[in-house]
């Protein structure tokens, strides 16, 4: 069983951010299923650094929606993009040298602020956006 299965409600109704989300959603369960099949370093760290490259252009695709549209909440919204960022760097270059391992509180975060920041943050650029007619 999947550790965080997409939703209807996680859609920010744009075509091109739900599926990024969705790849999101599938790697973070991959990273899991990992972990819970106790697969080696290697797959576990080609899984969490396939996570954080994907998550970098995911954010900028984002971004780059927020500065051709001009959206009101960019600086906030991209504050949130470089804190998760930082923490995923931080945590890849932890995990390449020993120094942690994959655990369920570490999945556990990564579906609670992936969820919480699609339900919360982006639902409010998805209003703004689809009033440009970004969909």
């Amino acid at each position: 069983m999947p550790l965080f299965e997409w939703s209807q409600e996680l859609s920010v109704k744009i075509k091109k951010i739900d599926e990024q989300h969705k790849k999101l959603v599938d790697l973070i369960n991959l990273l899991h299923d990992s972990m819970k099949e106790g697969k080696g370093r290697d797959v576990m760290g080609k899984v969490l650094t396939d996570l954080a490259e994907y998550t970098r252009y995911h954010f900028q695709t984002e971004e780059m929606l927020f500065e051709k549209y001009a959206y009101p909440g960019y600086l906030p919204h991209k504050r949130e993009h470089d804190n998760l960022t930082d923490q995923v760097n931080e945590l890849k270059a932890k995990f390449e040298q020993g120094d942690t391992v994959i655990t369920m509180e570490l999945m556990g975060f990564l579906k609670t602020w992936l969820n919480h920041h699609i339900l919360e943050s982006d639902q409010r650029y998805s209003l703004f956006l689809n009033s440009k007619g970004v969909v």
